[in-house]
């Protein structure tokens, strides 16, 4: 006989934290030829300072210390400002540590896909997987093709390990995306010059950093309550100022229609705010976004989530499967099946999801549920080609699945509606929800997916609750041995026993209800015991003729 998978230990579902920071934009309108023609100076110049000091601190790798970024931004601050110069250093630390980040991922995705290539390879030609994991290469060509693509992967292996432990990385100011478009103007649908412009705008560093205590939160960017936005001009193009002190006021102004009251509290009590003017080349449009740091907010415990019940919510790649549970994990009302469609431009997918996550809050506020259950999901090794071999369906189905957006968009528009966030582990969900809850809640006018029933069982996790459903108990251990008590009553059963109707007369049916009358003149001939108040006595003996 087999031997049965262990199960892995399962961790214990958690309140997401919620947003750490607040971004809103809005579009500058009103502009004239000569602040379009001061914006584009300024970002050229400042973005040249950007890619010189992103190749400094490339240089430097892990020699980098707090004297090197001294001296870096000494430098800065010459051919531009000491203000400028500390936004220009802290973005450059920031694109250094993501693709710090990146190079370690992408280094434990090459040693995932060399083991299990080794793995496939030890196995006889045809052999079928078992326990999860793949079988052999169905032929001898195939199998001679991955001892090539394994020399592959571990040359890429040990190049990768070389420069992560140099402390080199890669990075591309603009894109790597982008950068790549160049060779493939024709598929893209762009003529050498726009892509020139799309560039160049995005390579362009318009971005201040806020500080507290100065007027309005920001002195490189400053930007009033009535919207009124001037820029401090770097050294080199202090003779562009039209304003005092170095300065030039733009003619656009802003208003911020979401968020704008909560924008305008914060400048006006002079706390840091960070702005960005960036273009859009394709639109031929020019944004500002303002952003800043909210304060921790207070997570509420789990047990005080429960009570009021937890919608949960199963990630599909085109669904999402919600099912309101209330707190003792029963699913009330119909299942909910919100679709949306990720195929497109990134904004397109971008509002798909938007819209999708919309609709899931309004249905949380209307049943006034505090908490959305969701699995805690990342498939970041389960999109590799050497995992799945020829089955390019499946990892292009994981793929699709956008679990860290709709993890963000999520926490983000929970926060704002003052929902949480459950985290559950996504072990077994699928599989014991279909084995448990699919048959049941599968009537002759409804039919229960597989998804549903998936998203039941994650909402019983994040209550505490077991995913199996309670069965009928053995016969010896119903209370009337071999009766028809179960967990779950039919529809048609009573609910409880009413109250007796009260009839007059003894308790008994052998007696008539006229026989109380007349026994009480009949004289008992036995002997009767009766309670008195000195105890229990026994009555005398009464002599009859």
């Amino acid at each position: 006989m087999a031997e049965k998978k262990p199960l892995r230990q399962i961790a214990r579902p958690f309140v997401a934290d919620g947003p750490s920071g607040v971004s809103i934009r809005d579009r500058l309108k009103g502009f004239t030829v000569q602040d379009e023609q001061v914006l584009r100076a300024v970002g050229a110049h400042m973005g040249r300072l950007a890619s010189a000091d992103l190749a400094r601190r490339c240089r430097d790798g892990l020699d980098h210390s707090t004297d090197t970024w001294a001296e870096r931004k000494r430098e800065l601050t010459a051919a531009s400002s000491s203000r400028w110069a500390g936004s220009v250093t802290s973005n450059t630390h920031d694109q250094w540590g993501l693709s710090r980040r990146a190079q370690h991922a992408h280094l434990q995705s090459l040693d995932t896909g060399i083991a299990t290539v080794r793995h496939r390879l030890s196995l006889p030609i045809g052999e079928t997987g078992c326990k999860g994991k793949p079988g052999g290469y169905r032929s001898k060509g195939e199998w001679f093709a991955k001892t090539r693509r394994l020399a592959i992967l571990e040359d890429r292996y040990e190049q990768v390990r070389a420069e992560r432990e140099a402390g080199r990385v890669s990075v591309v100011r603009g894109g790597r995306r982008l950068l790549n478009t160049r060779h493939n103007l024709d598929a893209a649908q762009l003529t050498e010059t726009a892509w020139r412009q799309q560039w160049e705008a995005t390579r362009w560093f318009l971005t201040a950093d806020g500080e507290s205590g100065k007027r309005h939160g920001n002195e490189t960017i400053r930007v009033t309550p009535d919207g009124e936005i001037s820029i401090k001009l770097p050294a080199p193009l202090a003779d562009l100022a039209n304003a005092k002190r170095g300065r030039y006021v733009l003619a656009a102004k802003v208003s911020f229609p979401h968020r704008g009251e909560e924008w305008r509290d914060r400048i006006e009590e002079n706390r840091a705010v960070a702005y960005r003017i960036h273009l859009d080349v394709t639109r031929d449009r020019w944004y500002l976004d303002a952003s800043w740091t909210r304060k921790d907010l207070p997570v509420i415990p789990l047990d005080a989530l429960r009570p009021d019940g937890v919608i949960d919510v199963d990630t599909n790649a085109d669904h999402l499967a919600a099912w309101l549970l209330d707190e003792h994990g029963n699913p009330t009302g119909s299942p909910r099946r919100i679709d949306y469609d990720l195929t497109g431009t990134a904004d397109h997918r971008d509002a798909q999801l938007r819209h999708a996550l919309t609709r899931l809050l309004h249905w949380a506020k209307t049943t006034g549920v505090q908490a959305i259950a969701i699995e805690d999901l990342d498939f970041t090794d389960s999109t590799t080609r050497e995992k799945h071999g020829r089955n390019k369906k499946f990892r292009q189905l994981v793929s699709g699945i956008p679990t860290g957006r709709l993890r963000a968009r999520l926490l983000s528009m929970c926060a704002e509606a003052g929902i949480s966030v459950i985290a559950v582990d996504p072990a077994y969900t699928s599989m014991w929800g279909a084995q448990h809850w699919q048959k049941p809640l599968t009537s002759k006018n409804r039919k229960t997916s597989r998804h549903a029933a998936a998203s039941v069982a994650i909402g019983r996790r994040a209550l505490g609750h077991a995913i199996r459903r309670r069965t009928t108990p053995p016969p010896a251990h119903q209370s009337d041995v071999q009766g028809h008590r179960t967990a779950q009553a039919r529809p048609r059963d009573r609910r409880r026993e009413e109250t007796r109707p009260r009839m007059p007369g003894p308790r008994t049916r052998s007696v008539q209800p006229d026989a109380e009358r007349t026994r009480a003149t009949r004289t008992s001939k036995t002997v009767r015991d009766v309670r008195s108040d000195q105890g229990w006595v026994q009555d005398s003996l009464l002599l009859t003729d």
